[in-house]
């Protein structure tokens, strides 16, 4: 069966809108973590904003550069509980935290996890699915056994998948050759973050670059419209939903 949009990512902590974005442009989407784990990176963090401003919120990972990402292992589990105080103290005052508050709780504190990259899937397809109504697909790399390096690797993929379209964030642009594309017959296309409306944040100025954790907690069930439903839809966002 072909698969008529695809996208390919590494998995990331808590991803920005942007990166959810690209997941409903699809209809499957590709974990890549079977690649080469890069330190102080998307992987392991993300942004939160305070009252001091945009903050990192880092799951300790260790300092060995010869991992996959799926190889990467967390040891010690204190960061759950510290980061669950860190959210609750910056959020806990947001409009639609209790909205959200029963899944992170036990995402943080009932549950410990092992693998930095099954944990970031979970949250990941978890929010996707319940908190956005995204019903695309998820799969993981390994289950198709790419080969080749780099761009070949990723056209393999791609070409196992029998996908028409493909959708790649334009930071793959340093890397990724267009011609291949048009060989395999596959459309690329560049996602585009520019334009998304702003919403009700708290501690100005305004910031898009942050987790969706920011977006659920301010703005709640009208969050989807904020990440792509303006671009169908861009009148007025939907009016707040009963906390």
């Amino acid at each position: 069966m072909t698969t008529r949009s695809l996208a390919i990512l590494q998995s990331n902590y808590l991803p920005w809108k942007g990166y959810f974005d690209i997941i409903h442009d699809v209809d499957l989407f590709i974990f890549y973590d079977d690649l080469q784990y890069t330190k102080n990176d998307w992987r392991n963090r993300n942004r939160i904003k305070t009252g001091n401003g945009a903050e990192w919120i880092t799951i300790p990972a260790g300092e060995d550069s010869n991992r996959l990402v799926c190889e990467v292992t967390i040891a010690n589990p204190l960061w759950q509980t510290k980061h669950w105080k860190t959210i609750q103290q910056n959020y806990g005052r947001c409009p639609h935290f209790s909205r959200y508050a029963p899944f992170f709780q036990d995402f943080y504190l009932g549950r410990e996890w092992k693998s930095l990259s099954q944990l970031n899937h979970y949250l990941i397809r978890e929010i996707a699915r319940e908190f956005l109504g995204i019903t695309t697909e998820f799969r993981d790399s390994r289950e198709y056994a790419a080969k080749g390096q780099k761009l070949e690797r990723l056209l393999d993929l791609v070409r196992m998948t029998g996908a028409a379209r493909y959708v790649s964030g334009p930071a793959a642009q340093d890397y990724v050759d267009p011609h291949r594309f048009s060989e395999l017959g596959v459309e690329l296309v560049w996602k585009d973050y520019s334009g998304y409306p702003e919403y009700p944040q708290r501690y100005p100025p305004f910031e898009h670059r942050l987790s969706i954790l920011d977006l659920l907690f301010n703005v709640g069930p009208a969050a989807p419209w904020y990440i792509w439903g303006w671009r169908s839809d861009p009148g007025n966002p939907p009016g707040p939903a009963p906390v």
